[in-house]
């Protein structure tokens, strides 16, 4: 019904959108990473002591004298982050410039220069993969840079992605942003359809009813795909009083009542019809199907906030509200992640790799990313000018995210491994084909295996 009306307009209506996880790291149409990283110690590195000699690479990734290289993923961040970029080059005399990977062949790229020494200069770090790239001696090693540094202070920034970069005492990123989820809607949807915007009353029964109200043939109340883990049910399995992983990363949670209810919630949207179907969400991400007015409600990062900003419809239509609770607003959680900025190990040029990493990390670097609208930025206090960055959305959906329950988003040290696995087993539970909580228990039994091996 809906996904014929949907195609023909989609073509034309959507504009292409950023759908990759600021720290989520996974896009609606694909899963966590195409493929799995296998950052390993080459023979030489782990038998034999280099020498500076040996650690310069020789290939197109590396610096030359007065350049650096940069690679990012993410296409809406690029313009406000080579302005930043610039700044730092009109001062320091070196020429930086930004190189967009898609997700997807960003870590292929990241992969193949470890192994390959053809990493770039400067690039992001994430969650998914930071411990393997530190054990490995991938990250150049920033601790006493850091300690001598009247720029950075880590106690500036939010411990807990903070700590995401640090193994055996020692620092290798330096935190970039932080982010929030929260749901963001369509106002003209919801006047149309007499139902009352979304608040901090919403419980995730209170979205579920309104999902349901909000539907008919011409629109969803809310889509959802099983790649949105931290932009969707991560949050509610948490909500709920479920895990996703032990504290200690051995042991899964997806068996928890608490995480099956969780995931239950969605699937019963779906088979009721107010979340689209498998198919759909395949073919049109939720983000999308939100900016050509086919779905009321999407649960989005903070980093997605370029994409919205810059498609006309959602501008004209959209707003934030927090996410709903599940009994006392003391549950109301958001999965929160940051990307950490982080040099080669063996740039050929760590002086000015240094250099630009402790200018993206000071306040006045930070400040600026916020008021540019990159994105909300890791150093404490400076988000609010991202709210200040647009006039179109109420923003503070996402500010008042930082005064939920914040969870890290859950990772390990393979954390694709069994991220992929996950999220194409939901494909099951999503279609009908199989129960939810069969679905999940075998996940927790696959996921129990992959973390032993860690």
């Amino acid at each position: 019904m809906k996904r014929k009306k949907i195609t023909s307009l989609l073509l034309g209506a959507v504009m292409a959108m950023n759908l990759v996880a600021c720290g989520g790291g996974t896009a609606e149409t694909t899963t966590a990473a195409a493929t799995e990283e296998t950052v390993t110690k080459t023979e030489a590195q782990s038998e034999t002591p280099t020498t500076e000699a040996d650690t310069e690479p020789e290939n197109i990734g590396s610096s030359v004298e007065g350049q650096l290289s940069i690679t990012i993923w993410d296409e809406g961040q690029r313009p406000g982050l080579q302005q930043i970029v610039d700044e730092w080059s009109a001062e320091s005399g070196v020429q930086a410039t930004i190189q967009v990977v898609d997700w997807n062949d960003y870590w292929t790229l990241l992969e193949a220069g470890a192994t390959g020494g053809e990493l770039p200069d400067v690039f992001w770090m994430h969650s998914n993969v930071a411990q393997k790239y530190m054990e490995n001696d991938q990250l150049l090693d920033l601790t006493d840079l850091i300690a001598s540094s009247d720029k950075i202070d880590l106690a500036n920034y939010y411990e807990g992605i903070v700590n995401l970069y640090q193994s055996d005492g020692r620092q290798y990123a330096v935190p970039k942003d932080i982010d929030t989820i929260a749901l963001w809607y369509n106002k003209t949807i919801f006047d149309e359809m007499g139902v009352a915007y979304p608040d901090e009353t919403w419980t995730w029964d209170d979205f579920r009813e309104a999902a349901k109200k909000l539907t008919n043939d011409d629109h969803w109340g809310f889509a959802l795909a099983p790649g949105n883990n931290q932009e969707g049910y991560y949050n509610t399995i948490y909500s709920m009083g479920g895990y996703v992983i032990s504290d200690d990363k051995k042991k899964s949670g997806m068996d928890d009542p608490n995480s099956i209810k969780a995931v239950q919630l969605f699937t019963d949207m779906i088979a009721e019809g107010s979340c689209p179907d498998l198919a759909t969400v395949s073919e049109t991400a939720p983000n999308e199907l939100l900016c050509a007015g086919k779905t009321a409600m999407s649960i989005n990062g903070s980093w997605m906030l370029a994409g919205y900003r810059d498609n006309e419809y959602a501008a004209a239509n959209c707003d934030v509200a927090v996410l709903p609770y599940t009994s006392t607003p003391d549950d109301r959680v958001s999965i929160y992640n940051g990307l950490g900025w982080a040099a080669a190990a063996n740039t050929k040029n760590p002086e000015a790799a240094w250099s630009l990493i402790e200018y993206l990390g000071s306040k006045e670097a930070q400040l600026k990313q916020a008021e540019l609208g990159v994105t909300m930025s890791a150093y404490i206090g400076t988000s609010d000018a991202w709210v200040k960055s647009v006039d179109c959305f109420d923003l503070n959906g996402h500010m008042k995210m930082l005064d939920a329950k914040l969870v890290f988003r859950p990772y390990s040290r393979d954390t694709t491994i069994w991220e992929d696995m996950m999220i194409e087993k939901l494909q099951d539970a999503w279609t009908g084909e199989r129960p939810v909580d069969e679905v999940c228990k075998e996940i927790a039994e696959e996921m129990n295996e992959a973390l032993a091996e860690e």
